[in-house]
């Protein structure tokens, strides 16, 4: 009996037969723009398009990787450009399709009326892209990594294009594909078994497969939990700054993005909703996010945004409890009863502030009381945002955090389609671990280790449809 890998379900993924064109830079004005021709005919329609300068060959006589330079026409013959035409040959092309990319003067027009000239020569223009879920239908990108250049072209820090890197060249894959192999050598012993159940033969020692199965489910649960450090990396990590009223919280966002972002003032309770940007440090993407502050109060509006404020605390993975140095102990101590419970799950960073109103005595004695709250004392920190004091102590510590958490060769998941992926395979896993444990029959465990690989397979696109794929690549810009 042959194991039901779940390829039976695989899309069919022959490639289209039709060629297809679109602009790959940017719209606007630019120094260059490159339209992106693939298809059976791509050559052949350039060509009829295309004049070497001088005595060159045309393209159909070039070999693949080469470039030649000449001008181009339109349908009606009239001169568009000077251009560079790049020729990549089946297989060797991004599509693994006969692929010629123009380079001409970044205008619009001139673009625009090259577009106009191959569709009129036998192009079609190419949906989002298409050009992308070509290379994976001819077996060039497996879906994760067809997935994982738009999180390249997304990417806005040195973090993130790191991760992105990493998938779209196989590391995920990799993961995934030794995953299955493993499940497949399991479910071949099991349906082996069935084969021969009257005679009652037992291949398998069910010991050394649960311990296989515990193996497989550790990597999943790893991929899985890395979902939430792969979505702050992606999208910036949700950092808030939290506190009383006039504890300077505004004046240390707008301190560490060096900007006047948020409104500062000496009237208690000015914040009333969350304040939100953006800052990179050293190629890591924070997420800053100010809120209201914490104080009894009766203001309808003003109690609102406190509500938000521990919202967005529970949505949070780094914790900036910024504190008002000149305020009492007891004081201190009331507001952590609020905020420290609520942070045992994130990074908290105690900051003392306002140290330029403080003696040396006055700052060591609130970091003795921090300490006493349990907070490790490389948590506790003491600026002045007012003054700019130990802003760059802050940001380095924010660094080093994001660094250690980010610094393991470990595959990082960053897209949800994958994390829903791994959970259901990891439910599946699951089930095949109890059946062992229950001496469940073969046929159960082998149901449970095949659903185990067929999610798997829905990540990397060995298994998929076209409904899937479709909403995949929609996201896609035009030319990609």
């Amino acid at each position: 009996m042959t194991p039901d890998t779940g390829i039976s379900d695989t899309l069919s993924t022959s490639l289209p037969q039709d060629t297809i064109c679109a602009v790959s830079t940017p719209p606007g004005v630019g120094g260059i723009a490159v339209i992106r021709v693939s298809g059976p005919k791509a050559v052949d329609i350039v060509d009829t398009l295309f004049r070497p300068n001088g005595q060159g060959a045309p393209l159909s006589q070039r070999r693949t990787h080469t470039l030649a330079y000449g001008e181009i026409y339109s349908h009606e013959g009239d001169l568009l450009d000077q251009v560079v035409v790049s020729l990549f040959r089946a297989p060797h092309s991004y599509t693994g399709q006969d692929t010629v990319e123009i380079s001409c003067h970044g205008s619009t027009y001139i673009a625009q009326h090259i577009i106009l000239a191959l569709i009129h020569s036998g192009c079609r223009g190419a949906a989002p892209g298409e050009f992308t879920r070509r290379a994976f239908a001819n077996g060039r990108l497996d879906l994760s990594q067809a997935e994982a250049v738009a999180d390249l072209i997304a990417s806005r820090s040195a973090a993130a294009h790191r991760v992105a890197m990493n998938q779209m060249r196989g590391g995920f894959s990799r993961e995934l594909a030794d995953l299955r192999a493993h499940l497949l050598q399991f479910v071949s012993l099991i349906e082996l078994e069935l084969d021969f159940s009257e005679e009652e033969v037992q291949f398998a020692d069910r010991r050394q497969l649960d311990e296989l199965a515990c193996n497989i489910e550790t990597v999943i649960t790893r991929l899985a939990d890395s979902f939430s450090r792969g979505n702050a990396i992606k999208n910036g990590i949700p950092t808030i700054i939290i506190g009383e009223t006039n504890a300077g919280k505004s004046t240390l966002l707008n301190a560490l993005l060096r900007e006047e972002r948020a409104l500062v003032s000496d009237i208690h309770g000015t914040t009333r909703d969350t304040v939100e940007d953006i800052i990179d440090l050293q190629g890591i993407t924070y997420r800053l996010i100010d809120t209201a502050g914490i104080r009894e109060t009766h203001d309808t509006v003003e109690s609102m945004g406190i509500e938000r404020t521990f919202a967005k605390l529970a949505q949070a993975d780094i914790v900036l409890w910024l504190i008002d140095g000149t305020h009492s102990d007891a004081h201190v101590q009331q507001l952590a009863q609020r905020i420290v419970p609520q942070c045992k799950e994130k990074k908290l960073f105690a900051l003392i502030n306002k140290t330029d109103l403080l003696t040396p005595a006055q700052i060591a004695e609130k970091q003795e009381l921090l300490a006493n709250l349990h907070i490790a004392p490389e948590q506790i920190l003491s600026l002045s945002a007012k003054n700019n004091r130990n802003i760059d102590t802050l940001q380095d510590a924010l660094v080093a955090h994001a660094t250690q958490a980010t610094a393991a060769n470990d595959t990082i998941v960053t897209n949800v389609r994958h994390y829903e992926a791994l959970v259901r395979a990891r439910q599946s896993i699951q089930r095949a671990r109890q059946g062992l444990a229950h001496n469940y029959p073969g046929d159960l465990l082998a149901q449970d280790i095949r659903e185990t690989m067929h999610h798997l397979g829905e990540i990397t696109g060995e298994i998929t449809t076209d409904e899937i794929l479709g909403n995949i690549f929609k996201n896609f810009c035009i030319g990609k």
